[in-house]
């Protein structure tokens, strides 16, 4: 013999409930009741926590290569910094109008440079990933040498940048 339980719904949770009992041909009460025994069961709780920790492990992965790309980014930018203040010599005050317009033209090539490779979906890391373990890359993908654009051509790019 079953016990009789009365329950309060939200009113919206209960139209969904009726709406699936409808589709279901069930009674309402045999929906909630399925749905406690499954909340209810052991193994839906170790189902649950089975999601939980796939989830979470995917997501400390994908955490670890924002983290090794950030680092990756950062030591890039300090590195060329370094380079670039212990190289430049400073420029005379009569030719710094000259130096300020050619700035601004090679920082609009920059990020018009910079927008066509974001828009092919390609990164510093993946090229040097590509660097530093081309064997791995042309095992994973022999054809994808053909598809990528020659290297003089990017070159010749950065060069105007």
């Amino acid at each position: 013999m079953k016990s009789r339980l009365n329950c309060y719904f939200d009113p919206k949770l209960a139209d969904q409930l009726t709406a699936l009992a409808l589709r279901q041909g069930v009674h309402r009460s045999q929906l909630v009741e399925a749905a406690v025994a499954s909340f209810l069961s052991p193994d839906a709780l170790d189902r649950r926590e089975a999601a939980y920790a796939r989830r979470l492990d995917r997501l400390s992965r994908q955490l670890e290569r924002v983290e090794r790309d950030l680092t990756i980014a950062i030591e890039a930018q300090a590195l060329f910094v370094r380079f670039w203040l212990s190289v430049t010599m400073p420029i005379p005050a009569e030719h710094q109008a000259a130096a300020k317009a050619q700035g601004t033209q090679r920082y609009q090539n920059y990020i018009a440079t910079l927008g066509r490779r974001l828009q092919r979906g390609e990164s510093l890391v993946q090229e040097i990933s590509v660097e530093i373990w081309p064997e791995r890359h042309q095992a994973a993908s022999p054809d994808r040498a053909d598809a990528e654009p020659a290297p003089d051509e990017e070159a010749a790019e950065a060069a105007h940048v």
